[in-house]
């Protein structure tokens, strides 16, 4: 996909801010507990690299990720740091887990048995690091019950090749107040590692939300994501800990402003008709760029002042109804702050009915990333 380097419209990401989320968590924690940071889905968009490399500079140890991909961007980018993938890996592709040295998740015993059965196809020289998942209420992927569990870590013990590296689970509800589905869940995880007499070096269960509201849960390592990047994960119930640093905004300038008399019909279906004399700008930003048409009616800020947007969004540009005549190339603030009025991602999220990780995963690649 091309890049917009030639239009006005760009994501801004404040590094600083990354850092300093990242390092206010490492003061929290526990000691001999390890942050990695969770890079997957380009960095929640904002850039998996860069992102990267800003969470190692604040003691980032490690780094998750969903897909092989990922992984092999990170590496081939010059992460030397752990990095486990989240999500299975088919076994074809040992010989690159190896080769990159990764960690990988397992999931079920079938998958163990097909990947001893590829390690001995390709007499792999290095050992294959498994971290063994447990399903304990997420209803993804994992092991369900403390004898499944103990029969896969018998399996990789007893299999030269093999390294049992760790052992994890996923809360769903960690940012909710009512913690009765957690507690079930965390006890079902604790239940399992009273199975075993020694632990591998990693035992994690902690993703932000655990990390924030749950920070005595058990084991060593904080798979730490969303509020790396200074978005609380529960949206609007905040933690009271330590304030969140956003990273991201979202900016554009006007390329026409136009005054338009009374009746006169804006964008596609002609769903917004000018009610008076109005002052209407265009900006190069749309439903392409991850800008959704459900935006329509939202907001933006010109000049510190709210400015609606009216008209259907298309593809490539949206319409905003301003105050009074602008200049062509004033600046457009899509998410972030000016002149003390804010716009954020999770007011785009309130506005769309969704949750601010899908609204940072749906900007387009066409938009490029600005780093500071």
């Amino acid at each position: 996909m091309a890049v917009g380097w030639h239009r006005p419209t760009k994501l801004v990401i404040d590094t600083q801010a990354i850092m300093d989320n990242v390092s206010n968590e490492i003061k929290r924690m526990p000691q001999g507990t390890e942050l990695f940071a969770v890079v997957k889905a380009n960095g929640y968009g904002h850039g998996a690299v860069q992102t990267a490399k800003a969470a190692r500079m604040a003691g980032a140890t490690g780094f998750c990720v969903a897909m092989l991909d990922e992984a092999i961007e990170l590496r081939e980018a010059g992460i030397v740091e752990p990095i486990l993938i989240l999500s299975v890996v088919d076994v074809s592709y040992i010989d690159l887990l190896l080769k990159y040295d990764l960690s990988v998740t397992a999931a079920t015993q079938e998958w163990l048995e097909k990947a001893i059965k590829q390690l001995s196809v390709i007499k792999a020289e290095l050992p294959l690091k498994i971290h063994i998942k447990v399903d304990t209420g997420m209803g993804r992927i994992g092991f369900t019950t403390p004898i499944a569990t103990k029969q896969a870590v018998a399996l990789v013990q007893s299999t030269e090749g093999l390294i049992w590296e760790g052992l994890f689970t996923h809360f769903s509800t960690a940012d909710e107040k009512d913690d009765r589905y957690f507690e079930k869940q965390n006890s079902r995880f604790k239940e399992v590692v009273a199975e075993f007499a020694e632990l591998p070096k990693y035992v994690h269960v902690s993703n932000s939300a655990a990390a924030l509201w749950h920070p005595d849960s058990i084991g060593n390592m904080i798979r730490f994501g969303i509020a790396m990047y200074g978005l609380n994960p529960s949206g609007n119930h905040l933690p009271e800990v330590y304030p969140l640093k956003p990273a991201l905004s979202l900016e554009s300038k006007l390329i026409q402003v136009k005054e338009l008399p009374a009746n006169e019909g804006i964008g596609y279906g002609n769903t917004y008709t000018t009610t008076e004399t109005e002052w209407i700008g265009t900006v190069p930003i749309g439903y392409a760029d991850g800008w959704l048409r459900h935006l329509q009616g939202f907001s933006v800020l010109v000049n510190g002042k709210k400015c609606e947007i009216v008209g259907r969004i298309c593809m490539d540009q949206c319409m905003i109804r301003l105050p009074e005549e602008t200049a062509v190339g004033t600046k457009v603030t899509l998410i972030g702050q000016e002149q003390g009025t804010e716009i954020s991602m999770q007011m785009v999220a309130d506005k769309l009915e969704t949750i601010h990780y899908e609204v940072a995963c749906t900007f387009s690649q066409r938009m490029p990333r600005e780093y500071k």
